[in-house]
């Protein structure tokens, strides 16, 4: 936070309009935070907003990749970008968990473009049409999958530990079963079971298990 706190004011030294903010709770976790930011005057003056979480970091031509799609198009709400990371070969867990999400960005999410089908938000590394979000009513903090709720490459890490890594998919498959016990006429299959049964997921787990009971 510190960091970041000193990189807005050395902006702001050089007449650049940039605000730093921070709550005083966590209600809500990342969901209360986006609704709360969306809140405030200079953010409703806004029509489009970038949503990164803290461990991407985009590239400094960023929005001029993104923003075009969105000013000459004004029927897209959303341009989700795709990831890399900068730790996928730290070990075995990361070079299949870059495996099992450049098969969802390459295969599914390009899939899903391409035939004007469902397209959901992954919750970081995108662009939304601010009159789109108030639209679908705004950020919910009812769940901690907000990214689904609402339902170019930037660099990010991936958990490099089992615990990490597990803690991150019972954050992303318990948040869909949230939704779905929430609005049970949903059908939440699309990203929930994805988490849990994917083929490169399954092989993880039980290289894990491996590793376990042979220690």
């Amino acid at each position: 936070q510190e960091l970041v706190e000193l990189e807005c004011q050395e902006w702001a030294s050089k007449k650049i309009d940039i605000k730093y903010e921070v709550r005083n709770n966590r209600k809500g976790y990342k969901a209360g935070a986006l609704k709360k930011g969306m809140e405030h005057v200079y953010a409703q003056q806004c029509e489009f907003v970038a949503i990164f979480d803290a461990d991407f970091q985009p590239e400094s031509d960023f929005l001029l990749k993104t923003i075009p799609f969105l000013v000459h198009n004004p029927k897209i709400a959303l341009v989700q970008t795709r990831w890399k990371f900068v730790n996928y070969d730290a070990c075995l867990m990361t070079r299949i968990q870059k495996m099992s999400l450049d098969y969802h960005f390459k295969v599914e999410q390009e899939s899903g473009s391409f035939m004007h089908a469902f397209f959901g938000f992954n919750g970081t590394a995108g662009v939304w049409r601010v009159s789109a979000i108030n639209e679908s009513g705004g950020w919910k903090d009812r769940t901690t999958v907000e990214d689904m709720d609402l339902a170019v490459r930037v660099k990010s890490e991936l958990p490099s530990t089992f615990k990490a890594y597990r803690h991150q998919q019972h954050r992303w498959t318990c948040g869909g079963i949230n939704m779905e016990e929430m609005a049970p006429f949903i059908q939440l299959f699309v990203c929930t079971e994805g988490h849990c049964s994917h083929p490169h997921i399954l092989v993880l787990l039980r290289c894990h298990s491996i590793i376990c009971h042979g220690s």
